[in-house]
């Protein structure tokens, strides 16, 4: 007989996050995904029924499950990202439940950047608005593959299919328009439970899939191997003993593609050559290494290379640039100008930089780009270019979510600033089809 654990081992893993506006029931249906799919523990829910009770609720506020602040309680909306990992007979999930509030768009970024799909909410009775924009927005930005649109809170509509038809059509035109790829439409009652995880008795106009039911059956690839191979530095190994005097390993995590030993490499930004002499994964020597493994990398040839160095396939090694243009979310309280001194984080590499340019700022409504905004604010989504003090091996973020991303941090305290996609920031429609189918001077 086969084990709980070996089968789930043989499931695929979806990392999805939700968003919506403030109110719009984002914790009630994580929690209710949680409690129907029971996946919550006793002693979990019998503090929530508790609490529940103690505030004159008939019945358990499921959106105590995630907002494990105190603040979050208190004011009954969520403030930080709450991750929580669940798992069923067909999908293992990691979710991230982003905050709604305009003043926490910037948790958005951090839980939908490495998710596979997105869940955006939608009062029934409110309609799209503005940060339903917002979110639809970042979403397209960071490539999420994936969007469901849930139009909760249909039981205080009468659960009327006009309602939902009207805001699906608006949300997916101006989703299609930022060109996300994929968009279902769900109606749903996280607070009743209709299309959560069982199919609703009072919407049997509906004949699409629950929440879950497409949570667990929407294709994913994690198939990072499929791009070109790309080997940032973390650590370079020399032990220099008796029994190692001579060893020298580069130590990190491949990001995308495969590793071969025998294969010719660059390495970036010097653009030095050499060729891979042995791979070693967990002290033992692999002929061949693929993303997301941490590994250690030997080459032939003695060369300068240190931590935040790039080695790639000399094939399909990456340009290297001093000239960033990129689409930002500014994430920070403090505004971002033009000639700010920042500093660029990518990958392992970070190195001082100046904000050249502020071509442009999105304005949500009409999607139309506000020409030489001067500045970006807290929540603000904008072309920028940024000028290095050093080459860096950036890839399109279209191409690698992760080695054509960026931060830009405040070099005074540490703060970060902004979440940048180097590159064209929204996708073409075509694209879109296609994927369905101090001196700083310098």
């Amino acid at each position: 007989m086969t084990s709980t654990t070996e089968q789930l081992s043989a499931t695929t893993l979806l990392r999805f996050a939700t968003a919506g506006s403030v109110d719009d029931g984002k914790s009630t249906l994580v929690g209710r995904l949680l409690h129907d799919s029971k996946s919550v523990l006793e002693d979990q829910l019998e503090a929530v029924e508790r609490v529940s009770a103690d505030r004159g609720q008939d019945a358990p506020d499921l959106a105590l499950l995630t907002d494990g602040l105190r603040a979050e309680r208190e004011q009954g909306i969520t403030i930080d990202v709450a991750y929580r990992y669940f798992a069923t007979a067909r999908r293992r999930f990691i979710l991230a439940d982003t905050p709604g509030h305009v003043q926490y768009t910037r948790n958005m970024v951090t839980g939908a950047s490495t998710a596979d799909l997105a869940v955006v909410l939608v009062d029934a009775r409110n309609g799209v608005i503005e940060q339903t924009r917002r979110h639809a927005a970042v979403a397209a930005l960071l490539r999420v593959p994936h969007v469901v649109l849930a139009v909760n809170k249909m039981d205080l509509v009468g659960y009327e299919e006009a309602v939902f038809a009207k805001i699906a059509e608006e949300f997916t035109s101006y989703a299609s328009e930022l060109g996300v790829p994929e968009i279902t439409a769900i109606p749903i009652s996280a607070l009743a439970g209709d299309n959560v995880v069982e199919p609703s008795a009072n919407m049997d106009w509906y004949g699409g899939p629950t929440v879950l039911e497409h949570l667990e059956t929407v294709p994913v690839s994690h198939d990072l191997t499929a791009c070109p191979a790309r080997f940032p530095v973390q650590y370079v190994i020399r032990p220099q003993t008796a029994e190692h005097p001579d060893y020298r390993g580069y130590a990190g995590q491949i990001a995308s593609g495969v590793l071969r030993v025998g294969e010719p490499v660059t390495v970036l930004p010097s653009g030095r050559t050499s060729v891979i002499e042995g791979i070693d994964a967990l002290g033992e020597p692999v002929d061949i290494a693929w993303a997301p493994q941490s590994v250690t990398v030997r080459l032939k040839d003695d060369i300068d290379i240190s931590r935040g160095d790039l080695i790639a396939p000399t094939a399909s090694a990456p340009a290297t640039t001093q000239d960033v243009v990129a689409t930002v979310c500014h994430v920070a309280d403090q505004p971002l100008a033009v000639g700010a001194r920042v500093l660029l984080k990518h990958t392992t590499r970070t190195v001082k930089a100046i904000v050249k340019e502020i071509p442009s700022r999105l304005t949500l409504d009409d999607l139309s780009q506000h020409p030489d905004p001067g500045q970006l604010v807290a929540n603000d989504i904008g072309r920028v270019v940024v000028r290095t003090a050093e080459p860096l091996a950036l890839d399109a973020y279209a191409d690698s979510r992760r080695t054509g991303s960026f931060l830009l941090i405040d070099p005074a305290d540490g703060t970060t600033l902004a979440a940048g996609m180097a590159g064209e920031s929204f996708a073409s429609k075509a694209e879109a089809v296609e994927a369905d189918d101090e001196g700083w001077d310098f």
